[in-house]
């Protein structure tokens, strides 16, 4: 009877923690793809989110050239 119950808490707090967002499969993966970006590339995807302005975004293109 025991085992049952600690397996029946061992699986609410997995279902729990899978809930809030933790996955098993973070732990496995390689690299986020963040990392393997240019700084061409970071700059620009900062504009688009609006992050910077045309003026910083267009500094930081002659400042990488």
């Amino acid at each position: 009877m025991m085992g049952f119950g600690l397996i029946f808490t061992l699986l609410i707090f997995g279902l729990i923690a899978y809930a809030i967002g933790w996955r098993p499969e973070i732990l496995f993966r390689e690299k986020s793809s963040e990392y393997s970006l240019t700084p061409l590339e970071i700059i620009k995807a900062r504009y688009a989110r609006g992050e910077i302005s045309k003026e910083e975004f267009q500094l930081l293109l002659r400042d990488l050239n």
